[in-house]
């Protein structure tokens, strides 16, 4: 093995980190849905939105590699209003989307192993084991798990896609989605699989704490080029996965007649039911592997970064009042970490009517913070503390550019759409 190959499995991990959070709901619901709506007709709205927003993503691990610090720093350095801006949506949202995935993953599990038990019981049944993980082996452990995990996603999720692909009708094909948006393709939806597709740009910092961790973990610190190389192939298997997911939609819910839920948990169970009367039941398993794993991976790496980022935000808060230094996967992380667990466990066992509101707020969030988050990236990774030779491109920076102005105008119609459905609106 060569050198430079043995640096990189040694710095491989982070980039499979950030699929496993970006592979979930977008994935699991948007991606199954787009087929099951227009079969492959918005395959181009996909690649638009993994090409649009791939930037923004690298520039984690990039900046984390190339300055030993995270994106957290680096918009502190910006300034004390991208810092408040993070650190406020993160403090908004991070509460809500972890019950919100592990109310999802909770469900699931019920489903699977036919357990009628409250969501508040199950959703302790799913975090219980991620939190003793991490207690146990570190990051260390979420590395290797989320490995092993995806390892079974991959693998479940491919082999049902060539299943259901010879179902699958090719001609619906479309660079752009000119005649089924307004009429099988809402608008709404539209925007939101853009919007989510593959993740909130917000994760990105998450992505950057983890190649921090990792080069802790390894002892060896992590050069940019590797970083690079470790997102790309955790960016391209985001990318095969999602279109996976899509032709289980386009191959078994396309063209059906019956009629498809709202609610993401309970569109998951009707995927899985259909694909198993579709197909035979002997294909019931494989879907049922690829859905629990898909949102098993998500609520593990959801338990890991929530609590990173808040941390590290805390530290950063603090050492620029008092010059203070404090040390990672301290009380800090793990106060963090007890605190939105129990959160989730009270808004599971009160708020459960009113969670789809809550998300939808935290979604909205997310989404339409993500342009200007997407900015503050490319301020951070061509600012005076990124060393010349590490910062992007002029083709790198160009796509910024037009992804920053794309996502924002997504965003601004997704506003004027929500006001339009409002009531009382003309």
């Amino acid at each position: 093995m060569s050198p430079s190959r043995g640096r990189f499995w040694i710095a491989f991990g982070p980039g499979l980190l950030w699929a496993g959070s970006a592979i979930g709901i977008s994935h699991l619901v948007q991606a199954t849905r787009a087929g099951a709506l227009a079969g492959f007709g918005l395959s181009g709205v996909i690649v638009l939105a993994l090409i649009l927003k791939y930037p923004f993503f690298e520039y984690g691990p990039r900046y984390a590699a190339a300055t030993g610090t995270s994106l957290i720093e680096g918009y502190r350095r910006i300034g004390a209003w991208a810092f408040w801006l993070y650190l406020g949506i993160t403090l908004l949202t991070a509460g809500i989307i972890q019950s919100a995935v592990v109310m999802f993953t909770a469900y699931l599990v019920g489903f699977t192993f036919g357990l009628d038990w409250p969501l508040p019981v199950l959703a302790f049944v799913v975090m219980a084991p991620g939190g003793v993980l991490l207690w146990r082996s570190r990051f260390r452990g979420l590395d290797l798990s989320i490995k092993g995990i995806l390892l079974l996603l991959a693998v479940s999720t491919v082999l049902a896609a060539a299943v259901s692909l010879p179902r699958a009708d090719l001609s619906t094909l479309a660079v752009w989605p000119a005649d089924v948006v307004g009429s099988a393709v809402p608008f709404a939806f539209l925007l939101a699989l853009v919007g989510w597709m593959p993740s909130a740009i917000d994760i990105s910092v998450w992505s950057s704490l983890w190649t921090l961790a990792k080069s802790e973990a390894s002892g060896q610190p992590c050069s940019v080029e590797t970083a690079r190389q470790d997102f790309l192939v955790g960016y391209v298997g985001t990318a095969i996965l999602a279109f996976a997911f899509v032709t289980l939609g386009a191959g078994v819910m396309f063209g059906s007649s019956d009629a498809f839920a709202d609610a993401g948990p309970v569109f998951s169970t009707q995927l899985v039911d259909l694909y198993s009367a579709t197909l035979g039941a002997w294909t019931r398993p494989i879907v049922l592997v690829a859905v629990v794993t898909t949102m098993l991976s998500t609520t593990l790496t959801v338990l890991d970064g929530g609590p990173r980022a808040i941390e590290r935000s805390l530290f950063v808060l603090r050492s620029s009042r008092t010059g203070a230094m404090l040390s990672p996967g301290g009380p800090v992380y793990w106060w963090s970490l007890a605190t939105l667990g129990v959160l989730t466990l009270v808004v599971m066992g009160l708020f459960i009517g009113n969670l789809t509101t809550m998300v939808d707020f935290a979604t909205i969030v997310s989404f339409l913070t993500g342009p200007l988050l997407g900015y503050l990236n490319l301020r951070a990774v061509t600012s005076p503390e990124m060393p010349v030779e590490h910062r992007p491109g002029r083709a790198m920076r160009a796509l910024s550019w037009v992804g920053i102005v794309l996502l924002g105008g997504v965003g601004l119609f997704y506003l004027l759409s929500l006001f339009a459905r409002a009531p009382g609106t003309i």
